[in-house]
């Protein structure tokens, strides 16, 4: 998409939102999140990519240790390490060395669900030798060296939790929805952030530029343009994402005639949220949904059936990927479609010579 702009099109950017994919494309993730379910009949479907602010890392991290068996090994134990490891590489990369580090963390400081994992990734970079900032963008500066500064301290680094969707423009997903609060650009935060970033004075993780990807109508641009694609790329979308179409593509008397196919997601909807499965909602409920999405912003993904455990259950595993490889995962079981009501579980492997017996009474 950086060698061809055109392809961006069907993702209706507003100009604020395409000027963030521009300021570090093709740059898009340090860590991100593969939402991945295995399904009745034993094929694996990643139904979501999270590369703007993945969540969930506190729970993984901090559950594991705490729930850990003889004979196994925490699927996250590396998880926290790895990603200090990529700051120190991206901040190295931008020629700023290894020693005496700056990371400022810019998140919604007003909401709180987020914050154990925020104070994990202060420890971790404390203990790495970082001084470390806490703020929101609102709190964001320039210093006199060209550095980005939160709350007058200059940063090398901003590891940003703050979505992108939310620096820029904002819009409502329905067209029966009150008007979003405060819904024009954060261009103040976004001219100190930015300005330190392009400078090269201060790098961004993660970049700006994951507003394209994390937008859930580039799932449907990949198949769209899959035969453009790498054999095995175009081999792992076919295989992997549920087919996804935008949804003024699909006709409607095709989305209530066969209702139960189809998972409505919006652009920007995260965690549950704007998602309507269409298997799991009645039909009255299911065409005023469809009657009141606002246009050019939704996708219709094929509905899986999920594998479901003893207890009814379909278990999301979310892959976190640094630097494209994989690092940990998040498990959480729910008996719906995920939302914020799903129960975290830990992931363990059993060591290699460990019984089942060993493992399950240790």
């Amino acid at each position: 998409m950086a060698a061809e702009p055109d392809l961006l099109a069907p993702l209706n950017l507003l100009p604020v939102q395409e000027a963030l994919w521009w300021s570090s494309a093709p740059a898009w993730h340090g860590l991100a999140r593969a939402d991945v379910f295995e399904t009745s009949d034993g094929r694996i479907q990643v139904c979501e990519l999270n590369c703007d602010t993945p969540t969930g890392v506190a729970e993984a991290v901090v559950l594991g240790r705490l729930l850990a068996k003889p004979g196994t090994t925490d699927a996250n134990q590396t998880l926290l390490a790895r990603w200090v490891a990529m700051l120190r590489r991206t901040a190295r990369d931008a020629g700023k060395g290894t020693q005496g580090l700056t990371a400022g963390l810019v998140s919604p400081t007003e909401q709180t669900e987020d914050q154990p994992m925020l104070l994990l990734w202060r420890s971790a970079l404390q203990d790495a030798g970082w001084h470390v900032v806490d703020g929101s963008p609102f709190n964001l500066g320039r210093s006199a060296d060209g550095r980005a500064s939160l709350l007058g301290v200059p940063c090398d680094v901003i590891v940003r939790h703050y979505k992108t969707d939310w620096w820029a423009e904002r819009r409502p997903a329905w067209r029966d929805e009150a008007p979003v609060p405060d819904a024009e650009p954060l261009l103040g935060p976004l001219q100190a952030l930015l300005g330190a970033q392009l400078s090269g004075a201060t790098a961004v993780l993660n970049p700006m530029g994951a507003i394209v990807p994390q937008n859930k109508r580039f799932l449907a641009l990949l198949w769209r343009h899959r035969s453009r694609l790498s054999p095995a790329a175009r081999n792992a979308v076919e295989a992997w994402i549920p087919p996804t179409e935008l949804l003024e593509d699909v006709p409607f008397p095709q989305l209530i005639d066969n209702q139960a196919e189809w998972v409505l997601k919006s652009d920007y909807g995260c965690e549950g949220d704007e998602v309507v499965v269409g298997a799991e909602v009645g039909a009255a409920t299911w065409r005023r949904a469809l009657e009141q999405v606002s246009p050019g912003r939704w996708v219709a993904q094929r509905w899986f059936d999920a594998a479901r455990n003893s207890a009814g259950e379909q278990v999301n595993l979310g892959i976190y990927l640094i630097g494209g490889e994989a690092a940990g995962l998040l498990a959480r079981r729910s008996p719906q479609a995920t939302d914020h009501r799903a129960v975290m579980a830990t992931v363990h492997f059993r060591n290699a010579g460990a019984t089942k017996e060993e493992v399950l009474h240790g």
